[in-house]
């Protein structure tokens, strides 16, 4: 039979191999990190983009930035809801009384003013 210190040798030894596979795995010095945040830079960037352009060229709309989606509002009313998911249809649809439209990327301006104005 083993004896408890053989039980807890080999314990020991378990956990440095389970240490040294997991360290190895890891990410080595100098590489980036490729994560959820380098994943959802592009439509970050596009909905930064989108929101320079309905401050630009449609000064009577506010535009208040969320994480996934713009809201865009006229005289303290929700007007439209902008998102940018190439996942998912480009189109409109609505939530509960707001029209939420859906661009694979960054809208021409005469697509926004389109789409607005269909909204109000």
């Amino acid at each position: 039979m083993i004896d408890g210190i053989w039980w807890l040798v080999i314990l020991f030894a378990v956990i440095a191999a389970l240490w040294f596979a997991a360290k190895s795995r890891g990410a080595k010095v100098g590489e980036k990190h490729s994560g959820a945040k380098s994943k959802n830079a592009t439509p970050n960037d596009a909905l930064q983009k989108t929101s320079a352009l309905l401050k630009q060229y449609f000064p009577d709309y506010r535009v208040t930035r969320k994480v996934n989606h713009l809201l865009v509002s006229k005289q303290g009313k929700k007007v439209a809801m902008i998102t940018i998911d190439k996942k998912i249809a480009a189109s409109q649809r609505r939530l509960g009384e707001i029209p939420v439209i859906n661009y694979h990327r960054v809208p021409s301006r005469a697509q926004l003013t389109a789409n607005l104005q269909e909204a109000e």
